[in-house]
């Protein structure tokens, strides 16, 4: 029998009961419509015992208050990456990592579903990532020849964003908090790595790890390590700040970080220890912390994204990154350098950007910033044939957008009276013709602005 022969409705399910995360689906009335095997492992019971039965029935050591699908169906709210403990039927201790989620039809509550992950396996995925990018780094330091201070790969014709370069490099070689806020592709990342290069901890590790990669717990287990038996399959195991211990650690998206592990966080950077899931003894560190945020400060504070006391803490010394679009100057400026790099990677002869290229080029937004800019030079490279880099080489995007037409250039003083002109009419908006406000706002005497008002034949009341 193939998929083809049955109907949707069996392939949903048999797909759903295939997975290795727990399945499990209530109606509005809290009726079991849907509970897979592994769903029925975790709570050592049966599916038949749970399927078309109300939840409490079921499960009668849970009540309204304390089941999460019933309160997110009360509540009509999510509830992601809740760390949960428990004897399940057999007295067996589990632990998972749940997503509760409501069901809506037509605007109204139909039920609500349950994705529970095995915790453990989820914590040896981490272990096995924490191991790797700890190998990775150490590794990597040792074959990499630096050739160049890493700030001379931060290239701009900008002159904010030359201040911002030049503000780096006078904090580097000192300890101090660095906080870089930016939208996502500006390369806050660059400017971590060129400021842990030019520091006295270079020949440290340097770790980076985005907070808005794993859930709470795992990313608390991930930055303070576990201790053996913390929960079921815990090993002894550091975490980033002890691995990282004497260099850099680079928190990227802090925004994304709960605010209870920010609380964490607080401690090690006020004073200096660290204390492993479930250890009770406490551990000293020596690490410079440097955090990137994709929102303004002002924001993420006015939202609640992060705690005030950790963020003057970390805010010792701030920098901003520009997106691309508010560095126009900079967009062939890295496209040039961009050329060069993938010239040499993909052994290509392409040494110049035509100028239709040029145009699209520096017509577009640049949503994606840098890294957008960097990943098209790196497709046109592929694509170009001959020794020029042409429209045709960029991606469909460049080639569907039409050009900006160039505006003409005005002689100065046919210039210089246009302007003059739509500066009096927006003064006499503002100011509902009052002649006398309107002279007062553009900061010129009464009888000139009438007569400039008869220059250019306009009335008034």
């Amino acid at each position: 029998m193939t998929l083809l022969a049955v109907s949707t409705q069996e392939v949903i399910e048999a797909i759903l009961g295939s997975i290795d995360e727990a399945i499990h689906a209530v109606d509005e009335n809290g009726i079991t419509i849907f509970y897979n095997t592994v769903a029925a492992k975790h709570d050592g019971s049966k599916i038949e015992k749970v399927l078309g039965k109300h939840l409490l029935e079921a499960f009668p050591s849970l009540t309204r208050e304390t089941s999460t699908l019933m309160k997110v169906l009360d509540t009509k709210k999510p509830i992601v990456h809740q760390v949960q403990h428990y004897q399940n039927l057999n007295g067996e201790d589990v632990c998972t990592v749940n997503t509760t989620l409501p069901i809506f039809i037509d605007g109204n509550i139909a039920g609500a579903v349950e994705i529970a992950k095995d915790y453990s396996t989820i914590q040896k995925l981490t272990d096995t990532i924490v191991d790797l990018q700890s190998k990775i780094k150490r590794s990597s330091r040792k074959k990499v020849i630096k050739k160049h201070a890493a700030f001379e790969t931060i290239v701009t014709n900008d002159s904010r964003f030359k201040q911002t370069k030049e503000l780096a490099q006078k904090v580097a070689p000192t300890d101090a908090n660095v906080l870089i806020y930016g939208e996502t592709g500006t390369g806050k990342e660059l400017f971590v790595q060129a400021i842990h290069e030019a520091s006295k901890r270079k020949n440290k590790p340097f770790i980076a790890q985005n907070c808005a990669a794993l859930p709470e717990s795992l990313l608390e287990s991930l930055l303070f390590g576990t201790t053996k038996g913390s929960y079921t399959g815990a090993i002894e195991r550091a975490g980033l700040f002890e691995l990282v211990d004497g260099g850099t650690l680079f928190l990227d998206e802090l925004n994304s970080m709960p605010l209870d592990l920010q609380a964490k966080m607080l401690r090690v950077l006020e004073d200096g220890v660290i204390r492993r899931i479930g250890d009770n003894k406490t551990r000293k560190v020596d690490v410079r912390v440097i955090t990137a945020m994709n929102q303004p400060p002002e924001v993420c504070l006015r939202e609640n994204k992060i705690r005030t006391d950790l963020y003057y803490r970390l805010n010792v010394f701030s920098l901003y990154i520009p997106p691309l679009r508010e560095r126009t100057e900079d967009v062939l400026l890295l496209a040039s350098y961009f050329l060069k790099e993938y010239n040499k990677s993909y052994k290509k002869g392409v040494l110049q950007i035509d100028k239709e290229a040029k145009e699209r080029l520096q017509a577009y937004q640049w949503p994606g910033n840098v890294r957008e800019l960097k990943h098209t030079i790196e497709h046109a490279v592929i694509i170009a044939e001959g020794n020029a880099l042409t429209a045709n080489c960029l991606p469909r995007i460049f080639r569907k957008e039409k050009l900006p037409k160039k505006k003409s250039i005005l002689p100065l003083r046919e210039a210089l009276h246009q302007t003059e002109k739509e500066l009096i009419d927006q003064a006499l908006i503002e100011t509902e013709g009052n002649i006398l406000q309107a002279a007062k706002i553009l900061g010129i005497p009464r009888q000139t602005l009438q007569y400039k008002l008869s220059k250019y034949d306009k009335t008034a009341e």
